[in-house]
């Protein structure tokens, strides 16, 4: 099976090969042990080295032309297992060039992380280096260890490479957690408070058509629109990022945002609903002065006095791009409790909101 992932690795294996003919066919020719002697190479082991480096040639135009599947890695790996055999017969002495182009033909199965494909492919190298000691004359079993070596190299080769599968599986699954993670905390502590706000407005708007005010409900339905509609845009860029597709310069919120210093001054107290809501506050006011201000600096006080909590937000930034369009998400927080909010935004922004501790 030749997947997408798979293809670059084969290619670097292609070129590994290429590398491996030559380097080779350069050792026997400075080897002065070979039967040539000392810069000199015979015809056989010529003949052979150049018709291995014809087949890795032809297996690297193939894979950069896309031309694999299973058959060609069957097919790859029977020919490194015949070269690795026909340099064994050619080359067999004490510094023989087999065993390399053998631990070559295992390393190149064991890096797709198969243990079963790598063990076949190991005690056929065993099997071949064994039938070359039987039946090359002059070869005596002094060399019969080199198969035990070579069965030794195969199975550390396939161990390492099943702990390396495993691992890649751990690493895969933190990741995935890890990720997951960050998105759950991140539709909790954006989305699904925006969520929470939308019910807390419509509320609102509920409260204020049972009051026969028909027209501060309009007002809160036409802000709680506009307020969904930017929440649907940072979703959908939020969803876009997820995917991987990249955003215009216009709408890359990422791209736009700041990452100001800040200073809280806090002081009151009350029941624990009140201080959620005043500790989302704080957290939205930061958020939109990173986001939308692109603030440098953000002043946030909260003190308690005369029966009320004071919240006041203030940044440097460059100010709301309409200067009558509250931060909904705190409004809606405000409203609920029954508070007053002011904003001021020319070139930046200051946010003062009471609510009432009872």
């Amino acid at each position: 099976m030749n997947l997408p992932e798979f293809q670059g690795l084969d290619l670097s294996i292609a070129r590994a090969r290429i590398a491996l003919s030559l380097i080779a066919m350069l050792s026997l020719y400075v080897d002065p042990s070979t039967a040539g002697g000392l810069f000199h190479l015979n015809a056989y082991a010529l003949t052979t080295l150049l018709c291995h480096l014809a087949y890795s040639v032809g297996m690297y135009f193939a894979l950069s032309r896309g031309i694999g599947d299973g058959n060609l890695q069957v097919l790859s790996t029977s020919f490194d297992l015949f070269f690795a055999t026909a340099v064994a017969f050619i080359t067999e002495g004490q510094t023989s060039a087999s065993y390399v182009f053998f631990v070559f033909a295992i390393v190149a199965t064991g890096s797709r992380a198969k243990s079963r494909p790598i063990v076949t492919v190991t005690i056929l190298s065993v099997a071949l280096y064994l039938l070359v000691i039987v039946t090359t004359r002059g070869v005596t079993s002094v060399y019969d260890m080199r198969a035990v070596y070579l069965a030794i190299t195969g199975y550390l080769i396939g161990f390492f490479s099943q702990q390396r599968s495993l691992f890649e599986a751990q690493v895969r699954e933190l990741e995935t957690r890890a990720e997951r993670q960050s998105i759950a905390r991140f539709l909790h502590d954006g989305y699904v408070q925006a969520l929470a706000g939308v019910n807390l407005r419509l509320e609102t708007c509920r409260a204020l058509l049972n009051r026969n005010r028909p027209q501060d409900a309009l007002q809160e339905i036409t802000d709680l629109q506009s307020g969904v509609a930017r929440e649907y845009d940072a979703v959908r860029i939020y969803l876009r990022s997820l995917a991987g597709i990249e955003q215009g310069p216009s709408t890359d919120l990422a791209a736009r945002s700041s990452d100001p210093s800040f200073e809280i001054r806090a002081e009151f107290s009350g029941r624990s609903l009140l201080g959620e809501h005043i500790l989302q506050i704080m957290l939205e006011g930061l958020r939109n002065s990173r986001s939308h201000g692109l603030a440098n600096r953000v002043m946030i006080d909260v003190h308690e006095a005369g029966g009320k909590v004071s919240i006041t937000i203030e940044d440097d930034g460059v100010g709301l791009s309409d200067s009558t369009s509250r931060p909904w998400a705190i409004a809606s927080r405000v409203a609920e409790l029954e508070g007053h909010m002011s904003m001021q935004s020319d070139g930046s922004t200051r946010l003062h909101i009471e609510l009432p501790t009872s």
